[in-house]
């Protein structure tokens, strides 16, 4: 907030960009695919240590308002081991297009993300577009177990991906599942080059590539 205000002061955004809402919403608490729709958690926006005196349907209210959100998705599962920010979207499921959507996904059974990233991926399947057709999904796989020197193990994920104006930037961690998560998203956007960056160190800070950035759409600025 201090960082948007200090920008204002600065006559960077124009004038009637900036309002201040009663509504505790970090950028990767949401997605949105561009079109109406978001993609939120119930853990993340519906945890007593933001929205507390909102209920679910007051802050999908507020999303309508505020945002021009015509369709709420809720994932009530998918949980990544060292996240700190109660399940923030972009480390779990994104949206790649309209009827597209690329996640994280766990195929050991022994991981100990397996249920939770699976219970996820069932509810992904169940979603519907606006028009009431499923989602295209993709899945991305989980680098293996990153610790940092207290033992802890750190939420590396490759959906925390940037989209930018020509390309898409992808966390990698010198991991065999770089590859693979980067063809992934090869597929998934056709139109941009796929540019992996090691985020070794950034995931130490427990984040990553979306986390750490704040897109800032056409027009917006002076």
């Amino acid at each position: 907030n201090k960082i948007t205000e200090q920008i204002k002061q600065a006559h960077l955004f124009k004038p009637h960009r900036v309002l201040s809402k009663p509504l505790i919403l970090e950028g990767g608490s949401i997605e949105s695919d561009g079109d109406g729709t978001i993609l939120t958690t119930s853990s993340c926006l519906s945890n007593p240590n933001r929205n507390s005196n909102l209920s679910k349907e007051d802050i999908e209210q507020a999303l309508r308002v505020q945002l021009g959100a015509e369709h709420v998705l809720w994932l009530n599962h998918g949980h990544l081991a060292g996240d700190d920010t109660d399940g923030h979207v972009d480390t779990l499921a994104r949206f790649c297009s309209r009827d597209t959507i690329a996640y994280t996904s766990c195929e050991d059974i022994t991981d100990i993300h397996y249920e939770s990233l699976s219970a996820m991926e069932a509810e992904l399947f169940a979603l519907k577009t606006r028009d009431g057709k499923p989602y295209q999904l993709i899945p991305l796989p989980i680098p293996a177990a990153i610790q940092n020197s207290q033992g802890e193990r750190l939420p590396a994920n490759y959906a925390n991906f940037l989209i930018i104006n020509g390309a898409v930037l992808v966390p990698t961690y010198n991991d065999p599942n770089d590859a693979k998560a980067l063809q992934a998203l090869t597929s998934c956007f056709p139109d941009r080059e796929i540019i992996g960056i090691d985020c070794r160190s950034l995931v130490h800070q427990f984040g990553s590539l979306h986390c750490a950035t704040m897109q800032l759409p056409y027009g917006v600025l002076t």
